[in-house]
């Protein structure tokens, strides 16, 4: 299960978060069988993964008057991640605040399930270097040579349009408008001009929003790609992960099993009140209340 957690959790394209603290790379994945988290601020990187029991635990710690099962739980948490990970700010009806404790980072969210007040804390660790390699340092190379792959195919493509254009030029044609008249293609010429000129702005990862912007796609088909390698090395293919968790019913539906024998009752007691830190959330699920010298190649 864990396994599975962390699978699903790779192949997730990360999303740029603007909190009243600071910005923050974020991905997560979120199953009825537990979450997987992992944050950056560009300096450190840190992780939360938690089983269905843990959340069990943590909800109760965190929400005395809510008791409901750990799906109806993680089901709230991946509705309300979802649309700060898709935007990358806070909706009106959420709020979500960070603090960095020693050197963990907790994420803190309200919001309301049952008419009830919610109240979740993501504790995130430092996370390991295998973690940080995994979801990054391997990705990125992986990136890198895909990008130098793609632009040595289009440079082999230009300089068989600039044979093309001596061919026809060769045979008589001429241009019908000068300024469509370009130089044959020189690579490492490209390249040097490229490094002058391109590269201090083309290079500036600043806060990581134009990473985010630009190039989750090749993250995720690169990610992808190398989990489908390491399933062939151990010899069996995992499940397939998605973008996002199926959880087979809404918070409602889940919470409606409370009303079954054997199944946890969400149930109003003694007045509480939030843990401190946490600023208001206001969105409301629907639910019931029971009781990712041959020429230089470019970038090589």
């Amino acid at each position: 299960m864990m396994e599975e957690l962390e699978q699903g959790l790779l192949v997730q394209p990360w999303a740029w978060l603007q909190l009243p603290e600071n910005s923050l790379l974020a991905k997560a994945y979120v199953t009825k069988q537990g979450y997987a988290l992992l944050l950056s601020d560009l300096q450190q990187v840190w992780h939360e993964r938690m089983d269905t029991g843990e959340v069990s635990q943590r909800a109760k710690e965190l929400n005395k008057r809510l008791t409901a099962p750990s799906a109806a739980f993680l089901s709230h948490l991946d509705n309300l991640l979802r649309p700060l990970l898709k935007d990358g700010i806070q909706p009106d009806e959420a709020a979500f605040s960070c603090e960095r404790v020693a050197e963990a980072l907790i994420l803190r969210v309200r919001s309301e399930l049952s008419g009830l007040p919610f109240y979740w804390h993501f504790h995130c660790s430092l996370a390991s270097p295998s973690v940080v390699s995994q979801h990054l340092i391997r990705p990125l190379m992986g990136m890198s040579l895909a990008l130098q792959c793609q632009v040595r195919e289009l440079a082999t493509l230009l300089r068989m349009k600039d044979l093309e254009i001596q061919d026809y030029q060769e045979s008589g044609a001429t241009l019908s408008r000068g300024r469509l008249k370009t130089e044959p293609f020189e690579e490492n010429c490209f390249l040097d001009k490229f490094l002058v000129e391109k590269l201090p702005e083309a290079c500036d990862v600043g806060d990581g929003k134009s990473f985010v912007i630009s190039l989750q796609s090749l993250y995720v088909a690169v990610t992808k790609q190398e989990l489908q390698v390491g399933q062939k090395h151990q010899g069996a293919g995992g499940p397939e992960a998605s973008s996002s968790a199926s959880h087979g019913g809404t918070d409602s539906q889940l919470l409606s099993q409370s009303a079954q024998p054997g199944s946890s009752e969400v149930s109003s007691s003694a007045p509480e009140t939030g843990p401190t830190g946490t600023a208001g959330l206001t969105q409301r699920p629907q639910i019931s209340k029971a009781k990712r010298k041959k020429p230089r190649g470019l970038f090589s």
